[in-house]
C-alpha cells in the first residue's frame, strides 16, 4: 500500500489568509491583482471551499514571496491506497 497525500483545504485556505494578511494585502487588492472581477474565489480559497488552479497557486507563492509548499497544508491523516 502506498500512503497518497490529501490536501486539507481549510488549513490552506487559513494558510492563504495569513499570508496574504501578512503581505500588508486586502481581499479586494488580491482580487485586482488577479485581474478578478470578483473577489469569490478569494474568499473561497480562503474558506477552503475550493483551491487556487497551479496557476494561481504560482502566482500566490510569487506575491507571498514564499514555495508552493508554504501554502498547501498536507492532510496528516491520509489513508493508504493500493495503486495499480
Amino acid at each position: 500500500m502506498i500512503t497518497m497525500p490529501s490536501i486539507d483545504m481549510a488549513a490552506t485556505g487559513r494558510n492563504i489568509a495569513r499570508l496574504r494578511k501578512a503581505a500588508g494585502l486586502t481581499v479586494k487588492e488580491l482580487q485586482s491583482l488577479f485581474g478578478f472581477a470578483t473577489p469569490q474565489a478569494i474568499y473561497k480559497w480562503q474558506h477552503g471551499a475550493a483551491m487556487p488552479t497551479i496557476d494561481n497557486l504560482i502566482a500566490l507563492a510569487m506575491i507571498f514571496e514564499v514555495s508552493m509548499e508554504d501554502i498547501i497544508v498536507l492532510n496528516v491523516n491520509a489513508r493508504a491506497r493500493r495503486c495499480a
